[in-house]
């Protein structure tokens, strides 16, 4: 009996010591992720970060609705790094970039600030702003290549991972031709940042073209990565381009 019962409480010493030993390595990996993630984003526990939103087309101040999901998401992203997110218009972010995080989302057509960093970090991205002609309406010269949309068909985003100024956080653009393909692209990174980290480095930088399909019946949930960018557009477009 005495054999018994010494076996019984062996077997719950076992069982609890592989318990605490299957709770500290699933702890251990989290924390790793967690600080990957922190990393990446260049998130550390309650740090402040800026999230710059646009103007709705017509409206006076308003956010579009598709840009209030975008930042519906990030902040949630924001949250699990244990940092915090304070909402800036785009016309009052008066400040450089490199000393906190930054997400800024909008056309340059209602975001005088995605404007502002296309002109000074992104000189081979041209977006025509112009109302007329319809068709060429929020087109995308990229290089030597131009991407023009069919709304609520065939439409295209950039999304950026910057990183310049004195501070080394990153800036993260989400400039697209539509509201809903910003909430496309922050849905992306959302989804996809652990891959993005490991293909760029953590602290490294990267500019991706993304295709959102038929957004009129799928929404901001079907994107298809075009092309990595980077090249093209950190360097200065050819003038006959612009």
């Amino acid at each position: 009996m005495y054999e018994d019962l010494l076996n019984i409480v062996l077997g719950v010493m076992a069982t609890g010591v592989s318990a605490a030993l299957g709770w500290l390595a699933r702890t251990a990996l989290w924390r790793r992720k967690l600080r990957r993630r922190q990393v990446f984003f260049g998130l550390p526990g309650n740090a402040e970060c800026l999230l710059v939103v646009n103007r709705e087309a017509g409206g006076d101040g308003a956010v579009h609705r598709f840009d209030v999901f975008a930042l519906l998401e990030l902040s949630a992203l924001i949250k699990d790094c244990g940092a915090h997110a304070r909402i800036v218009q785009h016309d009052v972010a008066q400040q450089g970039f490199g000393e906190r995080t930054e997400f800024c989302l909008g056309g340059p057509y209602s975001n005088r600030r995605m404007e502002a960093h296309l002109a000074t970090l992104l000189p081979g991205v041209f977006v025509n702003t112009d109302v007329e002609p319809v068709e060429e309406r929020g087109a995308f010269v990229i290089g030597s290549e131009r991407y023009a949309m069919e709304p609520g068909v065939s439409e295209y985003v950039l999304l950026a991972r910057l990183t310049a100024g004195e501070g080394g956080r990153p800036v993260f653009l989400f400039c697209g031709q539509r509201a809903i393909t910003n909430q496309a692209a922050t849905r992306y990174l959302v989804r996809h940042h652990e891959r993005l980290a490991r293909e760029h480095g953590r602290d490294g930088s990267f500019v991706l073209l993304l295709k959102v399909i038929n957004s009129q019946a799928y929404g901001p949930d079907v994107v298809e990565l075009v092309a990595d960018v980077t090249r093209p557009a950190r360097n200065p477009a050819a003038p006959e381009a612009a």
